[in-house]
């Protein structure tokens, strides 16, 4: 049956109550259509993914050269070589793999646009939304470098070798808790649980750089 809306029975009355619409709905409604929060939460991951690399790879350089060349000097120069060298191939490997993306990305816009034309500045703005290669490169070298200048940072005023390999050992200690925690929350996994099986992998690389690169040491070469 066909409702009349010009029929005083169907006028809302103000004395009728009101359905209450959920908070987090209305916020739903009421966020930009621009703003893509899967997005954000993936870069974000990979962001403490790859500061997690560093911070692991450059303590694992430093205390495994520290087992046969305890000096400062040696400690912190190979910790730099890593950090850059690391950097650098992460940055690298983002460019290579997001313009592979990207490419695979755009030759299929273009297929759709033959296929179903539309406006050419909507096809521009989704050409715009593509993954840029350069950003990705320059996130992803400046997290692995922001990971890895834990360690330096720890070891770098720190002239006894036992105290600076303690120094490096607790703040890697930390850092690694805190970013497994973060990561866990980042990917909806339980914190806690998380953030040891971060931290007991780091500790096992930490303690297999060392026990190894000590064993070269006593062969002499």
């Amino acid at each position: 049956m066909a409702c009349d809306l010009s029929s005083n029975n169907n006028k809302p009355s103000f004395n009728q109550v009101t359905p209450s619409v959920s908070t987090s709905v209305v916020d739903i409604e009421l966020e930009p259509e621009g703003t893509n929060y899967s997005k954000r939460g993936q870069w974000l991951r990979a962001a403490v993914l790859g500061a997690n690399d560093g911070l692991l790879s450059v303590a694992s350089l430093m205390i495994g050269v520290g087992a046969v060349r305890p000096d400062p000097g040696t400690m912190a120069l190979t910790g730099l070589a890593g950090l850059f060298g690391g950097a650098c191939s992460m940055a690298l490997g983002e460019l290579v793999s997001v313009w592979a993306q990207r490419d695979a990305e755009l030759a299929q816009l273009l297929r759709d646009y033959e296929a179903h034309p539309s406006p050419a500045r909507a096809l521009e703005d989704r050409k715009r939304a593509l993954p840029s290669p350069m950003c990705a490169a320059l996130a992803s070298a400046a997290a692995f470098a922001g990971g890895g200048g834990v360690p330096l940072l720890a070891a770098a005023f720190i002239k006894p070798y036992n105290a600076r390999l303690a120094a490096v050992l607790v703040t890697v200690t930390v850092a690694l808790f805190a970013f497994g925690w973060i990561g866990a929350i980042l990917g909806k996994a339980p914190p806690f649980r998380s953030s040891v099986r971060v931290l007991v992998g780091g500790w096992v690389a930490m303690g297999v750089t060392f026990g190894l690169t000590k064993l070269v040491g006593f062969t002499g070469i």
